[in-house]
């Protein structure tokens, strides 16, 4: 497939999961792509896995979420050399599990500042060339708790929710301009987060790796694990010029587990 062709990208959190998987995708169906994480080295490597046909110039954007103000200015700058960006993928790793009442109000603070304020200035770095182009995709890679709260994840739940409410806003504000703002919600994903969670539940409960695995498949219709590549190809449909009239909603990817509509 090829109908992102002459278009430019921004992926964050690009060197593994899913957020490498939607560069991949991305880049399969046509566009450049700039892979945005804080290892320089993990960058450059990840950049030659890219599918790249003539016209396509993949690069890499090094910077620390930790560091709002410095994801925001080498992205506008980036913008800028490029002539503009249609595609922003906002990806960012989770916050640490735990339940809400034991999170100090630093945690809460960190995770609205790597999430919430550096998708804005992500979003006010490429907002301008997506305006010119009429044509702009904001997808946010969050998760499945802005529908149905996931027990120990009390920050993320938090800050998830606050991010789809971001969304939703813009996804009003900038609808005239032919830009769209959705967000992609992954069930259980088997990516290294994943595993982290389940092996700090396993150690916590005291029981074997493979009851928690066993445990969580229960939840899910599909009885399996998602793939990375599985959520990518929904970001890729939200980044197409098909998705066009999809605007400000929440897209569970989790093979059914959300109870909720």
């Amino acid at each position: 497939m090829s109908d992102l062709v002459g278009k430019r990208a921004v992926v964050c959190g690009s060197t593994q999961g899913i957020g490498l998987a939607s560069a991949r995708e991305l880049a399969t169906r046509g566009a450049s792509v700039a892979l945005l994480a804080r290892n320089a080295e993990v960058l450059r490597a990840t950049v030659e896995t890219l599918d790249t046909d003539a016209g396509q110039e993949h690069t890499t954007l090094v910077a620390d979420f930790a560091d709002p103000a410095a994801v925001g200015a080498i992205t506008r700058d980036h913008a800028a050399s490029v002539a503009g960006i249609h595609i922003l993928v906002n990806n960012t790793g989770g916050p640490p599990g735990g339940p809400l009442t034991d999170a100090t109000p630093e945690a809460l603070e960190s995770a609205f500042s790597q999430h919430v304020v550096c998708n804005q200035l992500l979003m006010q770095a490429v907002l301008p060339g997506m305006k010119e182009f009429e044509y702009g995709r904001i997808i946010n890679v969050i998760s499945t708790s802005v529908k149905q709260p996931i027990p120990g994840l009390g920050v993320s739940n938090t800050i998830r929710g606050a991010v789809a409410n971001w969304a939703k806003t813009l996804a009003d504000e900038l609808g005239p301009h032919g830009i769209t703002v959705n967000n992609v919600l992954p069930g259980f994903t088997l990516t290294g987060r994943l595993h982290a969670l389940i092996e700090a539940k396993a150690r916590a409960e005291g029981v074997p790796e493979e009851k928690i695995e066993s445990a969580m498949k229960s939840t899910i219709p599909a009885r399996r694990f998602a793939s990375a590549e599985e959520v990518a190809a929904a970001v890729g449909f939200l980044a197409s010029p098909a998705a066009g009239y999809v605007n400000g909603v929440n897209l569970p990817v989790d093979g059914g587990r959300t109870r909720s509509l």
